[in-house]
Parts: structure tokens; C-alpha cells; sequence
């Protein structure tokens, strides 16, 4: 199933309000997002953030973060390791549990890294 189809279900899984497969260095792979973000600015600042937590952990000698949460009063941003290249960012409402947004994530991350590796 193609990347953009699978990031559209996630509005019905978990009830997504914007998803996208970055690459490390920020540039969209795959979205569903709305008209009025700045895709890139929003990829390349998701693929910051967890460039700076791998860099933050490196300090810290422990093991880099895989996956980083982001809270706000209106939403939650979910910013996942997804192998080498790439990361999925999901956008939710806060009240979704993190069982709920692995259990909709997981055959997303599956794809990506069947495709990007």
C-alpha cells in the first residue's frame, strides 16, 4: 500500500491531524497533512529536533532516542525513528494513548522500512 494512502488511515486509526515520513535530512517523503503548514519547514524542524536529541544523548553516553513527544494544550507531536533514513511524524489530539498511537504506527514504520530501509 502506497506511503501516503497508509499516512491518510491514520486519520481514522488514531485520529491523525497531520502525518509525514521525513527523511533524516528533512525532506518529505510521504504526507497528509494540511494546506496551510509549510511541509518542508515542518520536516526539516521534526528532522532538527530529533537530530538534536541524538546529539543531546551522544553527550549524555546513552542510547540516541527513538522516539521524541512533543506536548502542547491542543496536541501531541510524535517524531519516530524509523531506521536509518527516515522518521514518521504523527500530530494528534492529546488524549490518545501511546498504546494506541504504536498500535496505529507500527505497520506504517513496517512500510517505510521495507521501502527506505
Amino acid at each position: 500500500m502506497p506511503l501516503d494512502r497508509m499516512l491518510k488511515e491514520l486519520r481514522d486509526r488514531c485520529g491523525s491531524q497531520a502525518a509525514a515520513v521525513v527523511s533524516r535530512d528533512g525532506l518529505v517523503i510521504a504526507a497528509d497533512m494540511p494546506e496551510n503548514i509549510s511541509r518542508e519547514t515542518f520536516a526539516i524542524m521534526c528532522a532538527t529536533i530529533l537530530g538534536a536529541g541524538m546529539t543531546a544523548a551522544t553527550e549524555l553516553r546513552v542510547s540516541s532516542p527513538t522516539h521524541i513527544v512533543l506536548t502542547s494544550k491542543e496536541t501531541r507531536i510524535h517524531i519516530l525513528e524509523t531506521g536509518p533514513r527516515a522518521l514518521i511524524v504523527l500530530v494528534v489530539p492529546p488524549g490518545r494513548s501511546d498504546a494506541e498511537i504504536a498500535a496505529a504506527v507500527t505497520p506504517v514504520m513496517e512500510e517505510v522500512r521495507r521501502e527506505i530501509g
